[in-house]
Parts: C-alpha cells; structure tokens; sequence
C-alpha cells in the first residue's frame, strides 16, 4: 500500500470512525468462493456483476443477499471470493483485457495493490457528498494517490463482551467501559479464583481472528506500534502480559473460532472478538449483557479499524449500473440494514435507530466508547501485503503459540519472527501503516 497518504495521524485516528455511529468502524472473514444472484437476473448483459470479498459464510451472504434485494435499483449478481481469488481475478482480467466484472468490494488492504487497475471514483464521491462521510475516511479512499479509488462501503472493529455474572468477580476502582491491561489482568485473576476456573476466552481456534488482538489492540497499546517497534522491549513487556493474561484464558479456547458460541453456551464469560462474531452471544438476554471497549495501555487504547470500500474495475462492464448500485448502497437505509442483519457499521452519517436489536445496540455503545476514548491509538489491518496477508498474520500467531503455549523465552522468539516479516516486507517493498510511521520500506527495526 502507498500508505504515505493513507495513514491516521494524530487526533484524527479517533474521528475517523465518526461517522454513521457518530463513529465508524470490517474486516472480513473470508473464506470460500461462492456465487449467487441478488436480483433474479442470470448475470451477464444487464446485471451488475459484483465480486466481493465480504460474507462469504452462508448466512451472512444470504442476509446481504436481502439487502440488495431490497434496497439496489438495478440487477446484481453478487459473488463472494477468497481474497486470494479476488486479487487474482481482477489481476488476471485486467492483464488481459477482458474485464468481465462490474463492481469491486473489498477491505481497503485487499484495494490497495490494485491502485492501477481501479477507476477514478472522485465524481461519485462529490455526487454523494452530503452522506457525510469523514475525511479521514476519504483521504484513505485515494490509495496513497491523488485520486479517489473507492466509495466508502462499511466497516467494523472489535470490542469485548461481558456477561455480567462475571461482575461479580470486578476488583474495586475497576471500570469496565474503561478498562487497562492491568485491571483487565486482575479481573480475570479474580475471575478464575472466584468461579474456580477459568472464565475468560480468546478466539485462538483454527478460523479466530486472534492475530488481530496482537496486531491491533496489544502491540499498539503496548508499543505504539504494529511491525517496526515487533521486537523492542515494549513488546516483550507485551508478550510477558499475554503469558499472566493466557493462564487465565479457558484452556478451550485454542479451539474457539467465534466467541459468541462459547459465550452463548456460558462455557466463557468475557471474550475479545469482531463485533460480528459477537452479536449472537446476547441474542436471548441482552440485559444480562455489556459490551466494552477493549482495554487501554501504556501508549493508548489501540484498536483495530476495518474499512471495506467499493470500486470500478477500469474496462468493467456495465458502468452505469454499476455507479448506480454505489449511489443505493450509500443511502443510509441500506447501510443500517446492513448493519441489523451483520453487524457491518455504517461509513455514512446517520442516527442510529432505537429499536436496534440489542446486541446490536450493546456493540454500538462500546464502538463509540472505544473510539472517543482518551488516547484511542487507530491500527488497520495489514495494507498492500495482498496474498501475504495470511503469512504476516501466522508470525503473530506463531509467537502466540511458542511463547503461551510453549513456554519458549520471548526474545529470541521475536527475533525469530521478526526475520520472517521482515523476509516478505522485503519482498513487497511496501511502506507500513497505522499505527506505524509512514516511512518508504517497511521493516522491523
């Protein structure tokens, strides 16, 4: 990613997701490649052929499926992908020249190395200039570029979830809608002695976004940064917090995928995860629910934004329908029933509804705590890695796995993976991103 452009800085990391919650917030969990049809057309001449990387689980696709239904003017066939088979389908066809696509949706770090085979969406986005969509927000829509490659699609973050039987179990002076590293620790100590076992979780499964917590929340808030401060001494002191943290995590959780199953089961009474691996957890009792902000630490409360955009294909077909279909899904309508049926936030300025269901409502709270927070410290996801993104991600969960689970000293394991992100950083000659500095090569230090 050209990140020189596209980076948070400063006060603006905070008022970036400001939008739509009075805040923002995607990203996406993907996982096989399935086609379908929103609109009743068969695809081809007419119909907005949409390739996305965005709900590719089952339920999810068919809920967003409904969305289009209901709210997009023109035919679409909707088809969800693998990143890996999104990038390498509008790879393929643009060096072809056959570009048989019409619209592009996708994390902005999947966007990104595509910069070049995108069109200029600046007119668009003037047209659509009232919705309100924050600037910060617009100014990462460029790519690193002079030009706007995406419409602002919807976005997400991760917060925490508490069932408040697990109050109980709260130290004095500690505030869960305000919650430091340290009070987090001591609750879950307490946790742990009180119920006489462990009742906090971690998604560390097969398919948990447990990478994300190191990425996004831990290492920022310890480090101030992501990959160029991955091995310094503030990350150790990270990693030795993880390890008091880990003994207090149900031993299960290396099991867990999505929070919200073991919450909802009570095997698990307060969990980190993606709100939309969260919001079925209350789905029967909301009132015996809170939602929080994750906790803060020594350099601020670093918490991960994910942004999806929308994008022309440059030679896509059916250009017209395509911007049309941009134009409905900007509309806050769409944008809140996304956010009913998946837990995707809107980019767009609008209030929120007050019969939100209450997972729904409980997340939206803890989203605007989180982000207007003192010191809140803004990470994304990996930008411009592209395929890589699994392997970047695997050395933050190797380092999970050999110094929690195996009890191998700190340093010389982040020295280990260091050298393998620095090996495909090489490669990709690419800048970092936030919370990291701009700078022209990102690296380990």
């Amino acid at each position: 990613m050209n990140d020189h452009e596209n980076r948070l800085a400063g006060p603006s990391r905070r008022s970036l997701l400001l939008a739509g919650l009075g805040a923002a917030l995607s990203a996406p969990f993907l996982a096989s490649c399935a086609g379908f049809d929103t609109s009743g057309a068969a695809g081809g001449e007419g119909t907005v052929e949409f390739l996305s990387t965005q709900f590719t689980p089952v339920q999810e696709r068919q809920r967003y499926e409904a969305v289009l239904k209901q709210f997009v003017k023109v035919p679409v066939a909707y088809n969800s992908v693998d990143p890996g088979v999104f990038a390498s389908t509008v790879k393929s066809q643009a060096a072809a020249g056959q570009v048989r696509t019409s619209l592009l949706g996708g994390l902005h770090g999947e966007l990104a190395p595509m910069a070049d085979s995108l069109d200029d969406v600046g007119g668009l986005l003037r047209d659509l200039s009232g919705q309100g969509y924050p600037q910060e927000m617009l100014t990462l829509a460029k790519l690193g570029g002079s030009t706007s490659k995406y419409v602002p699609w919807m976005q997400a973050t991760y917060v925490v979830a508490v069932n408040k039987k697990a109050l109980q179990w709260l130290p004095s002076g500690v505030d869960p809608n305000d919650l430091t590293y340290d009070g987090f620790l001591v609750w879950a100590k307490a946790a742990k002695q009180g119920a006489g076992k462990p009742v906090f979780g971690f998604p560390a499964g097969p398919k948990g976004l447990y990478h994300r917590f190191f990425q996004g929340y831990l290492l920022p808030s310890f480090t101030g940064g992501q990959i160029t401060t991955f091995r310094n001494q503030d990350a150790v002191a990270a990693w030795e917090y993880m390890k008091e943290l880990w003994d207090c995590m149900n031993p299960a959780s290396t099991n867990y995928d999505y929070m919200q199953e073991p919450l909802a089961r009570g095997e698990v009474l307060v969990a980190w995860d993606h709100v939309a691996r969260l919001v079925d957890a209350p789905a029967k009792n909301p009132d015996e629910w809170l939602m929080v902000p994750a906790p803060r630490g020594p350099k601020g409360r670093g918490y991960m934004l994910i942004v999806a955009g929308l994008a022309l294909p440059k030679g896509g077909t059916n250009r017209g329908l395509a911007e049309q279909a941009i134009r409905d899904l900007s509309a806050p309508q769409p944008q809140l029933q996304t956010l009913r049926q998946n837990a995707f936030f809107p980019v767009v300025q609008t209030e929120l509804p007050s019969d939100l269901r209450g997972a729904i409502a409980l997340e939206a709270a803890a989203v605007r705590r989180q982000q207007r927070s003192a010191g809140a410290l803004v990470a994304l996801p990996p930008v411009g890695v592209g395929a890589q993104d699994a392997a970047v991600g695997q050395a933050f969960k190797n380092c999970f796995q050999q110094i929690c689970l195996g009890n191998q000293s700190i340093q010389p394991v982040l020295d280990g993976q260091a050298k393998v992100l620095n090996d495909i950083l090489l490669k990709l000659n690419i800048p970092c991103w936030a919370p990291d500095p701009a700078s022209a090569k990102c690296e380990v230090a």
